[in-house]
């Protein structure tokens, strides 16, 4: 019996033993679950930290959001591509230059690219578009007309023509005169040692608080055919809520980073164009009033545009005379001719 007992006590204390060494694992799984739902918060406030980007509704520093814009010229020729540096602005326009060409400028703020180029010549056009944001305007030469406006309207101008090699540099992959590059670090030390102010004066976009989708027609592919040699292409990611661009048949990509090139608004803007002179050089006429169309998230609606004077910001409006908000991230500005030859499906 008293065996039987012994035996009782034995399994009794082991039991309980068990138990007690079972209770700090327990304990311990409650303190890391709690753990990782307070991590997760941290982490989706760290996504909003800082203050909205008035060109891209991104958050980002203070600091990075007060500086003064910096408008790029890039160079579109076949034998340039691909550009370096553009994934990183928040806005980019796409015009047509001499036939079959298009050119574009990029518009940064909150991003330093490391590399950016190649760099190439400035249009009257271009310089209507880039007063809307106050820049440092960023080029190698351009059109006669063009040279005059830039120096008549005091832009703060970093030319290749007649700034230092450490400004820019020649890359030895492409040829003249499709291998001009700098970077943002030298573009904002040369800012500061010209003595351009290092604030901008422009009026920002509207965005809405959060991704949000518009009632519209279905556009998930959009192909921009400026001519005959050049075609311009998004298709939508639904999964990421995001354009991936192509340009003549090719995946666009960014040179440096191998990042490609996306699009979470997409606006063309119709405006009169004329060839000027006998070199093919064109008049956008970018002042007054057109139609559009604006594109996000898989659809898209019918716009117009206005702008009163050149140095106006372009607003866009939905058909009821509302100005339109964007979706935070990138948009490219598609400027074409009036009644462009545009698929969207």
């Amino acid at each position: 019996m008293k065996r039987i007992l012994l035996i009782l006590i034995l399994i009794i204390t082991i039991a309980l033993t068990g138990c007690k060494r079972n209770e700090p694992e327990k304990e311990k799984e409650e303190i890391v679950i709690i753990d990782d739902e307070e991590e997760g918060e941290e982490i989706k406030a760290e996504e909003k930290s800082g203050v909205p980007s008035p060109l891209s509704g991104i958050y980002s520093s203070k600091e990075k959001v007060l500086r003064r814009p910096v408008a790029v010229m890039f160079d579109n020729h076949p034998r340039a591509r691909w550009q370096a540096g553009l994934s990183q602005a928040e806005i980019v326009y796409e015009f047509m230059v001499e036939a079959p060409y298009t050119r574009y400028m990029g518009i940064y703020l909150i991003n330093d690219p490391k590399e950016i180029g190649p760099i190439r010549s400035s249009r009257p056009y271009f310089v209507t578009t880039l007063l809307e944001y106050d820049p440092i305007y960023v080029r190698v030469g351009g059109s006669v007309e063009a040279k005059k406006d830039i120096i008549a309207l005091k832009v703060a101008d970093i030319d290749g023509l007649t700034s230092s090699g450490k400004v820019f540099y020649r890359k030895s992959h492409k040829k003249r005169p499709h291998n001009l590059y700098s970077s943002m670090d030298i573009i904002r030390s040369t800012q500061a040692e010209r003595g351009f102010k290092l604030n901008g004066d422009f009026s920002e976009f509207k965005f809405y608080d959060e991704d949000t989708d518009i009632d519209g027609f279905d556009a998930k592919d959009i192909t921009i055919k400026y001519n005959g040699e050049n075609k311009t292409q998004y298709v939508y990611d639904i999964d990421k809520k995001i354009y991936i661009r192509y340009k003549d048949g090719k995946q666009h990509i960014d040179e440096y980073d191998k990042i490609p090139i996306i699009a979470k608004n997409i606006i063309i803007e119709e405006a009169k164009t004329k060839v000027v002179d006998k070199e093919g050089r064109l008049s956008i006429d970018l002042i007054g009033d057109g139609k559009g169309i604006y594109i996000t998230n898989g659809k898209g609606k019918k716009i117009t545009w206005s702008k009163g004077s050149r140095g106006e910001k372009t607003k866009f409006f939905d058909e009821k005379g509302v100005e339109i908000n964007l979706n935070p991230g990138v948009t490219w500005i598609q400027v074409t001719s009036i009644n462009p030859n545009i698929t969207i499906e």
